[in-house]
Order: structure tokens, then C-alpha cells, then sequence
């Protein structure tokens, strides 16, 4: 199992960033927002600080919202940011919509959010070339343009996609290397790669070359109980409902035994790389979390 850590996208982003690559994990993650309840990063932006801090951990959008942009733009800040990263993105997309004011912000009626996506991700295989690409969209018109410098994978940075909904399996299915869902359960994640694959293989890719990730909400300390309580608070406010009956089923709290063993439930169900996302609204909550996490979790997750 391949760990990662999600960094804060805010002040401190290039010291978490190298704080993990001295910690031996394998990727940083950054998601983002145009605005949403509180504070949050663009990924683009982040992880190109986080780069510039360090020089061997992948990074990984997690998740940037493709429909907001221009699909050029979105190939355009994917290949730079590859590119100044020496090849080390794992782009991962979704099409968000949980906070449509966003949406309206940018200019963007959200309920054209998954066609979008869809046509932005073909955008991005096409300009990977480095060729000159012409092409009529819904959303897109290119005539004759190339995407100079192009990433540095000619069929682009590896894709890793959100989401649980059929729609979201049957997109993964098409054009994922790495599917990475969230708030679900093992059982869930079992039947949804299955579900990944069989798309995969209906759209004449090979299934078995499709990995699974879980972004997984995570609060661990060797005094569980704070961990738990820490953990909870902070999602609870975060989606501004209460996690209380939802804790166990899907947030990894606890002591490091208890994350250890839910991390093992997860690799049985498929579960490849494990990303992260610290659940502690305070600094130094939020630190002894991640030193935890790297002195107690990191080594003993990698065996799974």
C-alpha cells in the first residue's frame, strides 16, 4: 500500500511537503475549492510549492474540479505543473457540485458539470501529444493550437477520479488509471472497482490496470478517544453535519491499532494507495496527527 499525505494548501504548504518526503511518504494530495464553507487551496497552485520544496514525492490533485476551467486552461495548469515537477503528477479530477455557488461564479451552470469533465478530459488527451489539435466541443473549439511544453508523458499525467455514483464508476471505467472514492465503506469500495473494471473492459481497456485509492478522513494518536473526538469535531463542522452515527463506517479515528486495522480492511477490498487528509482544524493538532501518522502508521501500512 502506497501513503499519502494531504497537505493544508494554505501557509505551511511547503514545509508539510517536505516534512513528508523526509517522512517517507509516497505522495502529497492538495484538493480545492473556488470558495466553499471555509478557507481552501487551489490545487494547481499548492502543489507547485510543494514541488519547488521537494524532489522525489509524487503529488496528486485531490480533487481538482476540471469543470470550472476552460478544458485548455485545465490542460494547460496539469502539463506546466508536470512538467516543472519533473513528471512526478497524478492528476485527479472530479466534477464536484456539492457547493454550486461556485459553479455560478465561474460562469459555469453546474448541472453541465459531468459533460464538462467528460469533454476536458479528451481535451487533455489530445494536447498531451504536443501535435497540433483541431477540435469542435460542446464546450471547446481548437483550431490548430499545441500545447507547448506538453506533460512529460505523451498520453498525459496518470488519472486518478472521485466519485461513487454509477456515472462516476462509468467515467472512471473510461478514462481512470486510479479510481479514489470517499465516505465509503470497504464493502462499498469493493463492489464499486468491480463495477470501475467492468466498465473498463466494456471500453476495451484492460481492467486489471486500474488501481483503487481511498482519500480517507484520518484523526490518530495513541490516546484514541482524543483522536476520535478531534476527528469527529472537525468533519462534523467541515459538512456541517453530524458525524457521530457515520464515524466507524467511514473515518479512520483512533488509536494507531485501530487505524492499522481499518487501513487492512481496506487493502482487502482493493485498496492500493491511501491518502490521508488530516482531520484537526488546529496547528498543533494537526502536527501531532501527521507525526503520528509517520512514526506509528507509515512503515507498518506499507506491508499491506
Amino acid at each position: 500500500m502506497r501513503i499519502g499525505l494531504s497537505i493544508s494548501g494554505l501557509a505551511n504548504t511547503a514545509d508539510e511537503a517536505r516534512y513528508a518526503e523526509d517522512a517517507g511518504f509516497d505522495f502529497v494530495g492538495c484538493g480545492e475549492h473556488v470558495f466553499f464553507h471555509g478557507p481552501t487551496p487551489n490545487a494547481f497552485v499548492a502543489l507547485a510549492v510543494a514541488a519547488g520544496a521537494t524532489s522525489r514525492i509524487r503529488l496528486v490533485t485531490s480533487i481538482a474540479l476540471a469543470p470550472v476551467y476552460p478544458s485548455a486552461l485545465f490542460a494547460k495548469l496539469a502539463a506546466a505543473l508536470d512538467v516543472v515537477s519533473g513528471g512526478r503528477l497524478d492528476l485527479g479530477v472530479g466534477a464536484g457540485g456539492e457547493y454550486a455557488s461556485e459553479f455560478e461564479a465561474t460562469g459555469v451552470d453546474v448541472t453541465e458539470r459531468f459533460r464538462r469533465l467528460e469533454e476536458a478530459l479528451g481535451v487533455l488527451r489530445r494536447l498531451s501529444t504536443g501535435q497540433r489539435v483541431t477540435f469542435e466541443g460542446e464546450f471547446t473549439r481548437l483550431d490548430g493550437v499545441a500545447l507547448q511544453p506538453p506533460p512529460t508523458r505523451q498520453a498525459g499525467p496518470p488519472i486518478w477520479m472521485g466519485g461513487r455514483g454509477e456515472g462516476a464508476l462509468r467515467r472512471a471505467g473510461r478514462w481512470a488509471d486510479v479510481w479514489m472514492p470517499y465516505l465509503l465503506d470497504p464493502d462499498r469500495v469493493r463492489t464499486g472497482l468491480q463495477k470501475v473494471r467492468d466498465h473498463a473492459a466494456s471500453a476495451g481497456r484492460d481492467p486489471e490496470a486500474i488501481g483503487a485509492a481511498l482519500l480517507a478522513w484520518t484523526a490518530v494518536d495513541h490516546d484514541g478517544e482524543w483522536a476520535r473526538t478531534t476527528g469527529l469535531g472537525t468533519v462534523s463542522t467541515t459538512y456541517r453535519q453530524d458525524f457521530s452515527g457515520l464515524a466507524d463506517r467511514y473515518l479512520l479515528l483512533g488509536s494507531p491499532g485501530r487505524v492499522l486495522d481499518r487501513l487492512a480492511e481496506f487493502a482487502n477490498a482493493g485498496v492500493e494507495h491511501v491518502l490521508f487528509q488530516v482531520a484537526a482544524s488546529e496547528p498543533d493538532d494537526r502536527r501531532k496527527i501527521i507525526e503520528t501518522l509517520a512514526e506509528h502508521v507509515l512503515s507498518a501500512a506499507r506491508r499491506f
